[in-house]
């Protein structure tokens, strides 16, 4: 099956084919920095983490940058509230929200762009737009002309008249038109202002983006992503201002993902009802926010609550049961076991790989992983030994991995398994004092090891363990 995907300019499935073959060059728009990360965020950069990790799996050497907004009015307005440099708030929030990316396992970007490093290749591109007669100066701003560009709004669906209905020009504006968009603000007083040809001022919020793209990746991209918030004025914004300076296609494919809702509202600062990353990982694991995200389409909006948030820890705890070692003192399986579960190891990949080819189902290469899982548990209840489970267990982790997943116990630190190795002892030593009757002794290590944080389940098969 060939790769799929949905792209928000034609507004259906394409056949995925990069410009280069072989190599895929993405841009995701990044954070506003002038706050805590929410869990919105997290969810936008695990959704195109997904995206790009497959895209590996596939073969694709994958070029990923994702910028940081680091000049922006909230900044300027945050800093001035707390007492603060905009620059040095700005970086405070860059290095918090790339350390929480790192705790929820998102690769890092090949390049990290901001604002504030990219001023040469901005004014240059304002420039190249005035000269060709795109944009305007005006009263020290610089706008762009939206009728200039006959296909303005084809990205969100809009039309021009009737986006001017219900435009209007704010006071102090000196706009052509009500729709026009600033490419460059004037500075005023206070505010951190770069030196320009129209005097000192600040980019505007999409020409950034469309700078750091051309600077980073060039002239044309294959997929441009983020949020479906962001598809207009931002996105829509941006092909405007790019093609009319290239003459050429922008991004081939446009991916949005849905928004993060509590309940019915769609989780934001300016609403106020936010959970920050700091918040959930404290309560919770990684790999339990991710399980999250896939158990739904990346494109529809997730809704959040305590409820499903235990709903993906119990996914997640499936997951994790077929990763426990085989009974202590099993057998092994017969000759038809092992075949068996050879067998589901080839289907759960191709199952994994045709979902994820639809438009990156996660959800569907998530149930063809559980197929597995139910597979291997089987084959560990019929006296499958290490050998025996060894092969699928860590096809497991390579396909749970291509998805972001850690897959590891809680409390299982060490690179080593010297932790692991010695409860798998301590239940030998368990399962003989059972044989001989010591229950005492048998419940006191079992008792211990809770404390411990290891959880001992017995069954008519044996005894295994999980950390709790």
């Amino acid at each position: 099956m060939t790769l799929r995907l949905y792209s928000t300019l034609s507004r259906k499935k394409e056949e995925f084919t990069p410009i280069e073959p072989g190599k895929v060059r993405i841009y995701v728009c990044g954070p506003t920095v002038y706050d805590k990360a929410h869990i919105g965020h997290a969810m936008s950069a695990i959704i195109f983490d997904i995206i790009r990790r497959y895209l590996i799996f596939r073969g694709y050497q994958v070029n990923f940058v994702m910028n940081f907004t680091d000049v922006d009015d909230k900044i300027i307005l945050r800093a001035n509230k707390l007492g603060m440099d905009p620059f040095q708030l700005g970086q405070m929030y860059i290095d918090e929200y790339q350390a929480h990316l790192r705790s929820l396992n998102v690769l890092p970007a090949t390049f990290n762009p901001r604002a504030t490093q990219e001023m040469p290749q901005i004014l240059e591109m304002i420039e190249g737009l005035i000269a060709k007669g795109y944009a305007y100066p005006a009263g020290g701003d610089v706008y762009f002309r939206v009728q200039r560009d006959e296909d303005y709004g084809r990205l969100s669906g809009r039309h021009l008249d009737d986006m001017q209905a219900g435009a209007r020009v704010e006071i102090g504006e000196q706009k052509e038109h009500p729709m026009d968009f600033a490419l460059w603000k004037a500075a005023k007083a206070g505010e951190p202002a770069w030196e320009s040809p129209w005097g000192p001022g600040r980019p505007g919020w999409h020409i950034e983006c469309s700078a750091m793209n051309l600077q980073h990746l060039g002239e044309q991209i294959d997929i441009h992503g983020g949020g479906n918030d962001l598809v207009f004025p931002h996105h829509e914004n941006e092909i405007a201002q790019t093609e009319s300076l290239t003459g050429k296609p922008f991004a081939r494919y446009w991916m949005h993902n849905g928004m993060l809702q509590l309940g019915s509202e769609k989780m934001s600062k300016s609403l106020g009802n936010l959970i920050t990353i700091e918040a959930f990982l404290a309560q919770h694991s990684a790999d339990a926010f991710r399980m999250l995200i896939l158990n739904g389409s990346y494109r529809g909006p997730l809704t959040y609550t305590e409820e499903v948030v235990i709903q993906a820890e119990r996914s997640l705890e499936r997951l994790l049961s077929a990763l426990r070692p085989a009974l202590p003192g099993a057998a092994g399986l017969a000759a038809e076991g092992q075949q068996a579960l050879a067998e589901q190891v080839q289907v759960t990949e191709q199952a994994f790989v045709d979902a994820m080819d639809d438009d990156f189902n996660s959800a569907g290469a998530l149930a063809a992983l559980f197929e597995l899982v139910r597979a291997i548990n089987q084959a560990r209840a019929d006296g499958g030994n290490a050998a025996d489970l060894q092969a699928a267990q860590t096809r497991l982790r390579e396909l749970g991995g291509v998805l972001g997943l850690r897959l590891e116990e809680p409390g299982a630190k060490d690179d080593e398994g010297q932790s692991s190795a010695l409860v798998n002892l301590l239940l030998e030593v368990r399962l003989e004092l059972r044989k001989q009757k010591l229950w005492a002794l048998s419940d006191q290590i079992r008792d211990r090891l809770k404390e411990s944080g290891v959880t001992i389940e017995d069954s008519t098969e044996g005894s295994t363990w999980r950390w709790s």
